[in-house]
C-alpha cells in the first residue's frame, strides 16, 4: 500500500517536473530541435555574409585597378600630348626662321649662279664681288640638308652652353664677361650673304627676322 502510493505520488512529480521543462523550453523557444536549427542557420548566415563580403571586396579592387589604370593611361596621354605641344612650339620657334633663311640662302645663292655673265654683271658691279658670291655658294651648296639640321642642331646646343655658363657666371658673382654672338655656321653663312646684297642694290630680298618677345 504504501509501495504504490510512493510509486504513484513520483510519478505524478516526475510528469510535473517534464511538463515545467516542456513549458519553459517553448516559453524561451530553446527547445533542442529549434537550438539546432538556430545554430544551424546562424552558422550558415555567416558564411553567406562572408563569402558577400569577400566577393564584394574582390568587386571593389577589380574596379579600383581598372579605374586606376584608366586614370593612369588617361593622364600619360595627357601629359604626352601636352609635352609634345611645348616641344613643337618651342622647336617651331627656334627653327622656322633659320630655317627659312637658310633656304632663301641656298636659292639666292643657286639663282645668282645659274644666271648668264652679262646678266650677272648687270646685277652685281664687281669681280670681287661676283667672286663672293661664288665661293659663298660653293660653301652653301655643299651643306646637304642632313647636315644643315645637325648643324642647326649644334648651334643650339652651342647656343645653351653657353647661356648656362653666363648664368652661372652672374649668380657667382664673376666678372663681366664678354658675349659672343656665335650664331653657328648656318647664321654666319647667312649674315655673309645678307652682308653681300646689301653692297648689291640691285638684288632685293627681304630675310626673316625673329621677334623676341619681352616677357
Amino acid at each position: 500500500m504504501d509501495n504504490s502510493l510512493a510509486e504513484e505520488l513520483y510519478s505524478e512529480s516526475l510528469q510535473l517536473s517534464n511538463l515545467n521543462l516542456g513549458h519553459s523550453s517553448t516559453a524561451n523557444g530553446l527547445n533542442e530541435a529549434d537550438i539546432e536549427d538556430e545554430d544551424g542557420s546562424l552558422w550558415g548566415g555567416s558564411d553567406e555574409e562572408l563569402d558577400k563580403a569577400s566577393e564584394l571586396d574582390r568587386e571593389w579592387q577589380r574596379r579600383h585597378d581598372e579605374f586606376h589604370t584608366i586614370g593612369y593611361r588617361d593622364g600619360l596621354i595627357a601629359g604626352k600630348e601636352a609635352s609634345a605641344q611645348e616641344g613643337f612650339n618651342i622647336g617651331f620657334n627656334q627653327s622656322v626662321f633659320s630655317g627659312c633663311n637658310w633656304g632663301l640662302a641656298r636659292g639666292i645663292t643657286s639663282a645668282l649662279a645659274c644666271l648668264p655673265d652679262e646678266l650677272r654683271e648687270r646685277l652685281i658691279e664687281t669681280q670681287e664681288k661676283r667672286d663672293k658670291f661664288q665661293k659663298l655658294y660653293e660653301s652653301v651648296n655643299s651643306i646637304s640638308t642632313t647636315d644643315a639640321l645637325k648643324l642647326f642642331h649644334d648651334d643650339i646646343m652651342a647656343r645653351k652652353d653657353l647661356e648656362q655658363s653666363e648664368t652661372e657666371i652672374s649668380v657667382t658673382g664673376g666678372g663681366s664677361q664678354e658675349q659672343s654672338s656665335s650664331s653657328g655656321t648656318l647664321g654666319n653663312l647667312t649674315a655673309e650673304l645678307q652682308s653681300l646684297l646689301l653692297e648689291s642694290p640691285q638684288i632685293k630680298v627681304e630675310f626673316f627676322h625673329q621677334q623676341v618677345s619681352s616677357s
